[in-house]
């Protein structure tokens, strides 16, 4: 599963992007604690003029040059790429390699800064019968305008064609999917942010994101019929300098959750995707904190009403928690730690068009820790654990467990080339029975230039 590092120096913990890694600060991510056919990483973009505050410490081989080329080959065995439960027949084993070469450029200027990176993996297993290849591309875009002192936007575009859900799943949302299929998915995330320090204490922070999915699948139940929506929020925050190292804030999000899709959710139920269309509110208050120059935390806490708008009388009243913190307790080693409450999309429907299960709540804890060994040697770890309670319909109640852990060894040869070693485990409980364990253990090599 793939994990990818925007940067290099501690930040707050993402589901999918740790801090990973190179201990030198090379462009490539190399931990892929979660996934074992990673990605090569995303560069570091914007290490120098404008975006320097967003990656301290970066080696003379990133800073030199405005653009930067990469490639990782592994070897790996899996030993159920499938994602079946044990109970299947379809559990099966394979061994395989991947490679992943990427790009990327950063052009820092005056008052703007852009970074553009592609990835692409093929990965191969030689005991899937016809089919033996996956592949997956990831782009994404960048733009930084400082407008002066006060004023700032911040634009970004994510777009990923995989078959892997986590590499489908943006970074920080909640797991809607944990199991592969055949078919592969597309997924969009653009994102705008504008900063306005109105007063010296006082500022503005409004947003709007948007998020489309697309699942290359078909037929009434599949993904594509469940799955396939746009996702749009807009938001508002109000933040108060209340010391010189405490922010707090009040803010409003507005979402829309609109399914696209024109096949049956259910076979046979007469209701297409758009039946679980909803809108959200969602209220909360938070603090920014700057403990030390080692500790740093943030944390929003709310509550989000969901209203239905097929459904007469139907809606949801939920707590929201964002919580994550940051402690670099040695050069080129720290330890993240987050906690979140949301809901999210799944792909469980139910039996019937009387009873549509209409979405997930979520909890989820992650951590990890990235330890300098030594000068040429890192070591990671990335856990998480995620609940999921389904709401309404005939599985309302019903509660999903999912585990995920990751280990990574990296020796860093030179600037230009490491090895690395790594294992990922992941499980989940279904009280729904589809649950199963994932064991995959890699070694490989990575060149950055």
């Amino acid at each position: 599963m793939t994990y990818e590092t925007k940067v290099l120096t501690p930040t707050p913990l993402s589901l999918k992007s740790p801090p990973h890694c190179f201990g030198n600060g090379s462009l490539k991510n190399i931990s892929t604690m979660k996934k074992l056919i990673a990605s090569a990483g995303l560069v570091a973009v914007g290490a120098t003029s404008l975006q320097a505050a967003y990656a301290p410490g970066l080696s003379p081989l990133e800073t030199a040059k405005p653009w930067s080329i990469s490639a990782t080959v592994r070897g790996f065995y899996d030993d159920n790429y499938p994602t079946a439960p044990a109970s299947f027949t379809g559990k099966t084993s394979s061994f395989g390699f991947e490679f992943s070469p990427s790009a990327a450029i950063n052009i820092p200027l005056d008052q703007t800064y852009f970074g553009a990176s592609y990835i692409y993996t093929m990965k191969y297993y030689e005991s899937r019968p016809n089919d033996n290849f996956d592949q997956s591309h990831e782009v994404t875009l960048k733009l930084d305008h400082r407008f002066s002192e006060r004023y700032k936007v911040t634009l970004s575009d994510a777009f990923a064609y995989s078959s892997e859900p986590d590499v489908i799943q943006p970074t920080g949302a909640p797991f809607s999917v944990f199991t592969r299929t055949d078919a592969s998915a597309l997924r969009n995330l653009a994102n705008i942010e504008f900063t306005a320090q109105i007063t010296e204490l006082l500022g503005l922070q409004p947003g709007y994101r948007n998020t489309w999915y697309n699942f290359l699948d078909s037929g009434p139940g599949s993904r594509s019929a469940t799955l396939d929506r746009i996702e749009q929020y807009l938001h508002l925050d109000a933040t108060y300098q209340a010391a010189e190292h405490l922010i707090g804030l009040v803010g409003y999000e507005f979402g829309l959750r609109n399914y696209t899709s024109d096949e049956e959710i259910i076979a046979g139920s007469g209701l297409i995707g758009d039946f679980r269309n909803s809108q959200s509110h969602k209220a909360y208050v938070g603090v920014d904190y700057a403990m030390s120059s080692q500790l740093n935390a943030s944390a929003k806490a709310g509550v989000e009403y969901t209203t239905y708008e097929n459904i007469s009388g139907e809606n949801s009243l939920t707590p929201y928690f964002n919580i994550n913190a940051t402690y670099t307790y040695l050069p080129g080693s720290y330890a993240q730690l987050g906690f979140r409450v949301d809901k999210a999309a799944t792909d469980v429907t139910g039996f019937s068009a009387s009873d549509v299960v209409l979405d997930e709540n979520t909890a989820t804890v992650y951590g990890s820790v990235n330890h300098r060994v030594t000068r040429e040697i890192t070591a990671s770890l990335l856990g998480q654990y995620q609940y999921g309670k389904f709401s309404s319909g005939s599985f309302d109640g019903e509660v999903e467990n999912w585990y995920t852990v990751g280990i990574n060894l990296e020796y860093r040869i030179n600037p230009n080339w490491a090895v690395e070693t790594g294992y990922n485990w992941d499980h989940l409980v279904s009280d729904i029975g589809r649950g199963f364990s994932r064991n995959r253990v890699y070694i490989g090599a990575s060149a950055t230039f």
